[in-house]
C-alpha cells in the first residue's frame, strides 16, 4: 500500500488547518492596511493648511508677479508663494493681474 486512505475526519482537520492559516494571513493583511491607513492620516493631519491666497512670480526673482489666486486655485504656477489677505489686496492694487479662473478680486471683494 503506498497510499493510505484517509479519513473524512482526516481531511477535514486538513482543512481547518488550511483554513486556520489563510484566516491569520488575512488578520495580517487587515493589520498592516490598517497601520498604513492610520499613517495616512496623521500625514493629512500634520499637512499645514492650504494658503487662502497666492500669487504667481516669474522665472527672475526681481520680476514683478504675474498673478494673484485664491488660496485653492487649479491655475497656480510652479513658482507660487502663499500671501497674506493684505498682500493680496495691494498686489491687486499696484497693478498685478487677478486670474481669471479664481477671480480673487471678486472673493476679496475688489469689484470695478
Amino acid at each position: 500500500m503506498n497510499d493510505p486512505v484517509l479519513s473524512r475526519l482526516e481531511l477535514l482537520r486538513f482543512l481547518q488547518r488550511v483554513q486556520e492559516r489563510d484566516l491569520a494571513r488575512t488578520r495580517r493583511w487587515i493589520a498592516e492596511e490598517e497601520r498604513r491607513e492610520a499613517e495616512r492620516q496623521r500625514g493629512l493631519n500634520a499637512r499645514p493648511p492650504a494658503p487662502q491666497w497666492l500669487i504667481d512670480v516669474g522665472l527672475n526673482p526681481q520680476s514683478p508677479p504675474l498673478f494673484v489666486h485664491v488660496g485653492d486655485c487649479w491655475m497656480t504656477g510652479k513658482r507660487s508663494r502663499a500671501v497674506s489677505q493684505e498682500q493680496a489686496r495691494r498686489a491687486l492694487t499696484d497693478g498685478v493681474k487677478a486670474c481669471r479662473q479664481c477671480q480673487p478680486d471678486t472673493a476679496l471683494g475688489m469689484l470695478d
